[in-house]
């Protein structure tokens, strides 16, 4: 097997991981001020919400559709009678309606980012290189999805949830799974999880925030009464 396949397949989703961890860690603790979304929204309005709302709604569910296809065992899917057939059709089907309204959102966003001058002067390198980069990476995953109508037999499927169940267990044969996949999907994997490495270094990191936000939904009523 080519060593280069071997390191990214095998040994860079765990550098990629460590990276995420460690330097997510290291700027809460060093950058606290800067740990935010960096909202626009005071400099221009336009677009921002139709955007916002797409995008969030389609990468949301890309995330949890991956997580779920991919680390779920092939046995439990045996067990609830799902064929590796229908699995991959509805794989391609919610992955390309989640995977449209998250282009339609990104495509929103970078319009008014770079066609607003005030958004334009107040945009860095790293929001740049964040949303080219999701842009990029999105196109990749829905370009997948020609290469998967090609053959519903569910077989490369089934290796890349291989590969990903092996990375996550630690075995050392994860990358021997997807040596014969198509390099489209091979580049999408390795976009995906270099973005994992660029997290925690761009406005990324209020993810963090958000699946913190989750536990106001426990918190006690806050009573504010008016003076007088």
């Amino acid at each position: 097997m080519d060593y280069l396949h071997r390191f990214v397949f095998g040994i860079y989703p765990y550098i990629a991981l460590a990276i995420f961890l460690l330097g997510s860690l290291i700027r809460f603790e060093r950058e606290q001020y800067s740990w935010k979304s960096e909202s626009s929204q005071l400099l221009y309005r336009g677009q921002l919400r139709l955007g916002n709302i797409l995008f969030h709604l389609g990468i949301i569910g890309l995330f949890f559709g991956h997580l779920v296809g991919l680390l779920t065992p092939l046995a439990v899917w045996d067990a609830l009678g799902v064929t590796h057939n229908f699995k991959q059709v509805f794989a391609m089907s919610a992955g390309g309606l989640m995977g449209g309204l998250c282009l339609i959102g990104i495509a929103l966003l970078l319009h008014r980012r770079f066609l607003c001058d005030r958004l334009a002067a107040n945009t860095t390198w790293r929001d740049k290189l964040v949303l080219l980069w999701i842009l990029a990476t999105l196109l990749l995953g829905l370009s997948t999805i020609v290469v998967s109508a090609q053959h519903l037999d569910g077989h490369e499927m089934v290796l890349l949830m291989s590969w990903a169940q092996h990375i996550v267990t630690f075995r050392g044969d994860a990358a021997d799974f997807i040596v014969s996949a198509s390099p489209v999907f091979k580049l999408h994997l390795f976009m995906g999880m270099s973005l994992f490495v660029i997290f925690p270094f761009t406005r990324l990191v209020h993810v963090w925030s958000g699946f913190g936000a989750v536990t106001y939904l426990g918190r006690a009523w806050q009573l504010v009464r008016p003076r007088g």
